[in-house]
């Protein structure tokens, strides 16, 4: 009777201890970027899968951060569009108004179409806070009258628009007059996603 029953113990120990073993030798979880990095299964020294699949490996792989890929993008479009003179209903650079202006720039710059007028545009995205707003966000305004107004922030302090008196430029939030009629601003895309639409043709120009 002890033999089986001695058999049948040392086959239970031993079975313990290979379980045991196989728990240990894991070493703990694999970290994430390991993960998406190695080699697809099946396959001897393939394709490794693409950091585009996880949003957070393809935001690290950014060479600059997004709000300064934007910012390059929005000052070479200032650049195009410098001194181009404000026209109600205008589209071109014979003439334009600041939401054809807003439109022209992010299907561009960003191959993201937005609505031909303020008063669409200005329900685009999501609302941002003034002392959070990033490059690429909308800001609107209210001065006299009826009319609406609308630029792209593109980073400290300022904004592109097509002014009617002055035409297509940068100005200061900070500014008197548009601090006293700055009405509100929206992200029509977050940030990463934004640079991630940005073609290479549209980070030609420097700071402006």
């Amino acid at each position: 009777m002890r033999g089986p029953r001695s058999s049948r113990h040392l086959l239970a120990v031993l079975s313990l201890t290979l379980l045991a073993g196989c728990a240990a030798s894991g070493g703990g979880p694999e970290p994430a970027e390991d993960y998406f990095a190695r080699d697809l299964p099946g396959l001897d020294r393939g394709p490794r899968m693409s950091p585009v699949d996880n949003p957070i490996l393809a935001a690290r792989g950014l060479r600059n951060p997004p709000p300064a890929l934007i910012r390059r993008a929005l000052m070479a479009q200032h650049k195009r569009w410098l001194g181009t003179p404000y026209r109600l209903g205008g589209t071109t650079r014979r003439g334009i108004d600041c939401s054809a202006l807003v439109q022209h720039v992010f299907a561009d710059t960003f191959r993201l179409p937005l609505p031909r007028t303020t008063r669409q545009q200005v329900y685009e995205g999501e609302p941002v806070a003034r002392d959070a707003l990033r490059p690429g966000d909308l800001v609107f305004f209210r001065p006299p009258g009826v009319s609406r107004h609308v630029g792209i922030y593109v980073g400290e302090g300022r904004f592109l628009h097509a002014s009617t008196s002055r035409g297509v430029k940068l100005s200061s939030l900070d500014n008197r007059y548009w601090r006293r009629h700055y009405w509100q601003a929206r992200r029509p895309l977050d940030t990463v996603h934004l640079a991630r639409r940005l073609e290479p043709s549209t980070l030609t120009s420097g700071e402006g």
